[in-house]
C-alpha cells in the first residue's frame, strides 16, 4: 500500500475546507440525492461525498457504506485530490500497487473498483471527491464520467451555497451587534443628557425671573431662544428614550381593558385642550391588549393631529373594530392632509414633513417612527391614507 502524499498547498487547502463549516455536519437530503444518482448512473453498490481533512476522510453523504469516516492513510480520495483537474479511476484495486494491500481492499468493505471526481472550489483547492465504489471490477463509459462531473458540479454548488449562507449569517450577526451597540449608546447618551438639559431650562427661567429687567428686550429674547431650544432637544431625547425602550419592552403582557376606560384615560390626558374634540366609535366592549402600548400609539397620533392641524377645532375620530385575528384601529383627523409622496418617509426615524408645527415648534421625527415600531412589536402594521386637503387617516392593526 502506498500512503497518499499531501498536496503542496495543504495548509491553504485545509483552511478552504474549514471555511465551509461542513465537517461533522448532519446529513442533508440534497447531498444524499446526488450520491444516490451517482450510484444509479454508474451501477455501483457504493457512492460517497468524501471530504479529506488533516488526518481523516469524512463522508458528508454515503450510499452502501456504514462508516462515516476512515483514516486518511487508507483513503483513495487522498490520492485523487493530488490531481484536482482529473478523475482518479481504479478499475481493480487488487492489482494496483497503490491499493492492493490497503485495509479497505483486503478487509471490509473489500473495495475493488473506485472512481473519484475531485471537488475543486473556485480557488483551485481540492476539498475531497464525489466517488463511486464497488466490490468488483468495473469500467465506466465516457457518458458515465461526464455525468459524475456534472454531479460533482452540483455538490460544489451546494457547498458554495452553504458558505455564502454562513457569510450572510455572520454579516447579519455583526450588523446586529453594531446596531445594538449604537442603540445602547444612543439610549445612554440620551438618558445622561436629560438632567443637564433640565438644569439649563430651569436656569433660563431663573435668569429671566431674576434679571429680566437688566437684560433688556434683546437679552430676554436670546434667553428665551436658549430655553426653547433646550425644550426642543429635551423633547427629542424623551422621544429617543421611548423609541429605544421598545426593544426591551414586554409588549406581550396583555390585559383586558374596556373601551370606555381607554376613552376616559385619553380624555383625561387632553382635558386642557379646548381646541381638540375626540370621538370614539366602536361596537366592541373591551380589548385584550397591552394597555400602555395601545395608549402610547393613540396619544402619538392624536398629538400629531393637534400639533399640525390647521382648523380652529381639531377633530379626531377613532374607530375600533376587529377581525378573527386582529384588532383594527383607525385614527382620522380634519387637518390639511399629507401628500402621498411622503407617506412611507413619514414613518422613518427623524423624518420631518414640515419645518414647524402650528405653534412654531420644530418636530423631531420620532413619534411616527415609534408608532410603527410599536405596532410591529404588537404583531401588526400601520398605513396612512390621505388626500390633501381632506385630512389624514392612520390605520393600524394589533394581533390578537
Amino acid at each position: 500500500m502506498i500512503k497518499p502524499d499531501k498536496p503542496l498547498n495543504e495548509s491553504e487547502r485545509l483552511r478552504a475546507l474549514r471555511s465551509y463549516a461542513v465537517l461533522d455536519s448532519i446529513t442533508e437530503k440534497e447531498y444524499d440525492q446526488l450520491t444516490s444518482i451517482a450510484s444509479e448512473i454508474c451501477g455501483s453498490s457504493m457512492s460517497l461525498i468524501s471530504l479529506v481533512d488533516e488526518e481523516r476522510q469524512w463522508f458528508k453523504s454515503r450510499v452502501g457504506l456504514d462508516v462515516s469516516e476512515t483514516h486518511r492513510d487508507f483513503a483513495f480520495c487522498g490520492h485523487a485530490i493530488l490531481h484536482p483537474g482529473q478523475a482518479l479511476i481504479v478499475e481493480d484495486a487488487r492489482i494496483d500497487p497503490r491499493f492492493q494491500d490497503n485495509p479497505l481492499v483486503k478487509g471490509n468493505p473489500h473495495l475493488v473498483f473506485y472512481a473519484g471526481i475531485p471537488l475543486v472550489n473556485d480557488d483551485g483547492y481540492a476539498l475531497g471527491t464525489l466517488c463511486v465504489l464497488d466490490q468488483k471490477p468495473k469500467h465506466l463509459s465516457e457518458g458515465q464520467i461526464r455525468a459524475l462531473n456534472a454531479l460533482r458540479d452540483q455538490v460544489m454548488a451546494l457547498l458554495e451555497l452553504r458558505r455564502s449562507k454562513l457569510a450572510i449569517e455572520k454579516s447579519m450577526q455583526l450588523l446586529g451587534e453594531k446596531n445594538r451597540d449604537l442603540e445602547q449608546f444612543a439610549f445612554i447618551a440620551a438618558h445622561d443628557m436629560k438632567s443637564p438639559l433640565n438644569g439649563i431650562a430651569s436656569l433660563t427661567e431663573l435668569i429671566i425671573d431674576s434679571h429680566g429687567s437688566a437684560l433688556g428686550e434683546d437679552g430676554v429674547r436670546m434667553i428665551n431662544a436658549i430655553k426653547s431650544s433646550t425644550h426642543q432637544l429635551s423633547g427629542m431625547i424623551a422621544g429617543l428614550l421611548d423609541y429605544y425602550r421598545l426593544d426591551s419592552a414586554h409588549v406581550d403582557q396583555r390585559q383586558t381593558i374596556s373601551i370606555i376606560d381607554l376613552q376616559a384615560q385619553i380624555a383625561e390626558l387632553y382635558a386642557g385642550e379646548n381646541r381638540l374634540v375626540i370621538e370614539v366609535a366602536t361596537s366592541m366592549d373591551d380589548l385584550h391588549v397591552h394597555r400602555s402600548a395601545v395608549l402610547h400609539i393613540l396619544v402619538n397620533l392624536i398629538s400629531n393631529a393637534l400639533k399640525y392641524g390647521d382648523k380652529e377645532i381639531t377633530l379626531v375620530k377613532i374607530l375600533v373594530e376587529e377581525s378573527p385575528s386582529d384588532y383594527l384601529f383607525e385614527v382620522a383627523d380634519n387637518g390639511p392632509g399629507i401628500p402621498e409622496e411622503f407617506h412611507q418617509k413619514l414613518f422613518q426615524l427623524f423624518s420631518v414633513l414640515t419645518p414647524h408645527d402650528r405653534h412654531g415648534q420644530k418636530g423631531n421625527g420620532i413619534g411616527l417612527a415609534t408608532v410603527k415600531k410599536l405596532v410591529e412589536r404588537l404583531g401588526g402594521s400601520v398605513t396612512l391614507v390621505s388626500i390633501p386637503p381632506a385630512g389624514a387617516t392612520f390605520r393600524f392593526s394589533i394581533a390578537k
